[in-house]
């Protein structure tokens, strides 16, 4: 393959899985302030499946052809002019762009290099690739939309996912007393987290047992058996509700009005900062990072059917073998 060109993961067409494909492209080049990072390893998030079905943020990327792909790890392979933070040779992880496309599906990606941040000493690029937009989401959601501060009551709705584990972590972190709904099986490993209380979604509804929780993470939805407006019933007044999937609807804000409970609607931004912070974290020990699966690229499509079963334990990771 010429220096010109890169192998990505490409589609066509809107579709189910098996409308990815792995194709020669050409490779994208630095202009001044981005860096060219060669991807070892790129994360799998559950807005890829949702864009490459034309939802998710199909509506932003607009028709195929496009790669999906927002978490990377790599290294820096050339910087554009009046970069001066990273240099050729550094390890990085970032999420680059989102939520314009950044082709994080493939052997190369650009973009400004602020977006990124070194990585996590402690990890490789595949556990480090797993890491950028769920933990980004999980901090944002925290530390910056709901404040949280030591003493509070957090609940944490899909605890075991890629956001759910790092929101467990991060909120203990910061001092809060932790709940998660999550499957009995995955109870003992989120207790080890930091969950101070799991509840099986499978045995019991949670409005059934819980009561004064300052904020709910609902990373599952409305549509999901109805549990943004089922959370609401569990804050306490003046408690948070940040509604992830889905955002915040007419009804949902007038149901949580009436109650004296506040809502949001969120999307994550990139945010090199911030990723420095979190791998800070990490590498200190206070943070850990679940890796379900790895796949080779030409397998982007079987990593999709996995991930869409919707009971992955932490992060699927694509291999890019570049």
């Amino acid at each position: 393959m010429s220096r010109s060109m890169m192998r990505a993961v490409v589609q066509d067409a809107l579709g189910g899985p098996e409308v990815l494909r792995v194709a020669e492209v050409a490779r994208p080049e630095p202009i001044p302030t981005e860096v060219l990072v060669r991807v070892r390893a790129a994360g799998i998030n559950p807005v890829d499946w949702k864009t490459r079905q034309g939802g998710g943020m199909a509506g932003v990327l607009g028709e195929p052809p496009f790669t999906l792909g927002w978490d990377v790890s790599g290294v820096v392979e050339e910087v554009g002019f009046g970069v001066t933070t990273l240099a050729p040779g550094d390890e990085v992880y970032g999420m680059p762009w989102f939520p314009r496309q950044a082709g994080g599906y493939a052997e190369f990606v650009t973009a400004p290099a602020r977006q990124f941040a070194r990585k996590p000493a402690t990890l490789g690029h595949e556990a480090a690739a797993a890491v950028p937009l769920a933990a980004l989401t999980a901090w944002q959601i925290l530390v910056d939309t709901a404040k949280v501060e030591a003493g509070q009551r957090v609940l944490v709705h899909a605890a075991a996912g890629g956001v759910g584990h790092f929101a467990v972590q991060f909120a203990r972190h910061l001092g809060a007393t932790v709940v998660g709904t999550a499957r009995e099986g995955r109870h003992e490993w989120l207790g080890r987290l930091g969950a101070a209380e799991l509840i099986d979604y499978t045995e019991q509804r949670f409005e059934d047992t819980l009561e004064n929780v300052d904020v709910v993470i609902d990373l599952l939805g409305e549509e999901h058996d109805a549990t943004s407006t089922r959370s609401l019933k569990v804050l306490t007044k003046g408690g948070l509700l940040v509604a992830v999937p889905g955002g915040v609807s007419p009804e949902l804000r007038e149901a949580a009005d009436a109650r004296g409970v506040r809502t949001s609607p969120f999307l994550v931004e990139p945010d090199g900062a911030a990723l420095t912070t979190i791998a800070d974290l990490i590498d200190q020990g206070a943070v850990e990072v679940e890796v379900e699966d790895v796949f080779p690229l030409e397998e982007a499509g079987r990593a999709h059917r996995q991930g869409e079963d919707g009971h992955t334990r932490g992060k699927l990771v694509l291999r890019t073998g570049a």
